[in-house]
This record gives C-alpha cells, sequence and structure tokens, in this order.
C-alpha cells in the first residue's frame, strides 16, 4: 500500500509556513496537486517552485481571512474552478494572537482567538466538503495545548485547540457514511515556526526541550509525515483519532 497522493487536490490553509508549509511540500512530493491559504506568510519563491516540480502543477495561491464568511466561499470557489475538487483538507490556520491570562482576557480577544482557530476550521470545512468525494480525508491541526492547557497566557488558545478535538471526532462519525475520515494533529514544541518565534523566549524553549524525553524540539517535518499517513489509504480506517506529535512530553 503507497503513501502515493498522485491524482489528489490538497488544500492546505495557513500553507505559507511552519507546519502547514512542511504538509503542503510533504503533499506534493507524494503527487498531490496543492492550493493552499495564506494572510500574513504568503509562500517564498522556493517554496512555489518546489510544490511545482514535485508535484507537476503551481500551486493556487489564495490570500484571505479565513475567518470572513465571504472571503472564504470565495476562495473555495477558487480552488473548485481552478483543481475541480478537494480530496484533502488540513485545517491548520490558527495561532495564539496574544498572551492573556483570565484578569487581562477581555471578550474582544477571546473571540478573536477563536475565531481564528475554530471559525476558520469550520467555513473552509463547510464550504469545502461539497467539493470533497466519498473516500476524502480531513486533517485538523490541533496543539498539545488542547490536552494540557499550555503555557502562561494560554488561555483562549488551549480552549480552542481542544474543542478541535470534539470538532474532529463529532464530524467524523457525521462523515462516516460517506467514508471520509476526520482526524487532528496535536503538535507540542515545534520550533522553525511563527508561534515559537513570536511568543516563545530563548528560555523558555530551552526549559520546554529539557522536558522532551526524546531530547530535541519538533519541526514542521515531523508534523509533515503524520498529516500525510492521514491522507494516505494507508489510514483509511483510522478516523476521529487525535495524532500526538511531541516526543514524549506530553506523558513525561
Amino acid at each position: 500500500m503507497s503513501t502515493s497522493l498522485t491524482g489528489k487536490t490538497a488544500l492546505v490553509t495557513g500553507g505559507g509556513i511552519g507546519i502547514g508549509r512542511a504538509i503542503a511540500l510533504e503533499y506534493a512530493r507524494a503527487g498531490a496537486r496543492i492550493a493552499l491559504t495564506y494572510r500574513s506568510h504568503e509562500p517564498d519563491p522556493h517554496t512555489v517552485d518546489v510544490i511545482t516540480e514535485a508535484s507537476g502543477r503551481q500551486p493556487v495561491l489564495l490570500s484571505l481571512d479565513a475567518t470572513s464568511a465571504t472571503e472564504v466561499p470565495r476562495a473555495v470557489e477558487t480552488v473548485r474552478d481552478a483543481l475541480g475538487q478537494v480530496d484533502i483538507l488540513v485545517n491548520n490556520v490558527g495561532g495564539l494572537v496574544r498572551r492573556a491570562g483570565i484578569a487581562e482576557l477581555d471578550l474582544d480577544l477571546w473571540r478573536t482567538v477563536l475565531a481564528v482557530n475554530l471559525d476558520s476550521m469550520f467555513l473552509f470545512t463547510h464550504h469545502a466538503l461539497p467539493l470533497m468525494p466519498d473516500g476524502g480525508r480531513i486533517v485538523n491541526v490541533a496543539s498539545l495545548a488542547g490536552r494540557t492547557g499550555g503555557h502562561s497566557g494560554a488561555l483562549a488558545y488551549a480552549t480552542a485547540k481542544a474543542a478541535v478535538f470534539g470538532f474532529t471526532r463529532s464530524l467524523a462519525k457525521e462523515l462516516a457514511a460517506r467514508r471520509i475520515t476526520v482526524n487532528a494533529l496535536a503538535p507540542g514544541f515545534i520550533e522553525a515556526t511563527p508561534f515559537h518565534d513570536t511568543f516563545t523566549t530563548a528560555e523558555s524553549k530551552e526549559d520546554t526541550i529539557g522536558t522532551v524525553p526524546l531530547g530535541r524540539a519538533g519541526t514542521p517535518a515531523d508534523v509533515a509525515g503524520p498529516a500525510l499517513w492521514l491522507a494516505s489509504a494507508h489510514a483509511d480506517y483510522v478516523t476521529g483519532t487525535v495524532v500526538d506529535i511531541n516526543g514524549g512530553q506530553h506523558f513525561a
């Protein structure tokens, strides 16, 4: 059984950098045609060239606000016109936005964090599903913070990522009759991502890596491998599952 995605179309949200970029590259190398969205991190020319060479087709690049109820359906229509269907949807858009404990966390920030992490996932899933054939794949990117509550100031983010688990399991049941699998990835400490570049100090990074039994930080490629497996024929009987990618940190 092969991990080839030849003939498949993958839509990766937040695919310009970090984990989303790594997943898009991995899918392209497996033969998938790629569409990816971005807002603040436009894919660099090298990424576009690698995807084009690997998949045999230039990626469809979509700049948009992933929380917009008008921009998301227009983007999905563009994917439909360019590629015809969406066999694989990766809901990768998300972020902490800003660290704030309960005393500093106002309603606007709360709603913004939930929108970035949950509204984006709902909107892309809702609008892409009509383009997804039976046997399709949905991969949602959650976080270890959804299990542990995250570090200080991550209340809204951890809440949103925990909700990704519930969304994944409920949708997996709903779409099972169509043989569409729905799974989530829960990365732990993954370096070379906007999240940690923005919100994690060098001291905190060192302390966190010290708690990882495998003795190193993760990389976006460490997440892309499981994402490829979930999108492949190897995972036909896997749905409603959360794949933890944290080097053993969660149970250490």
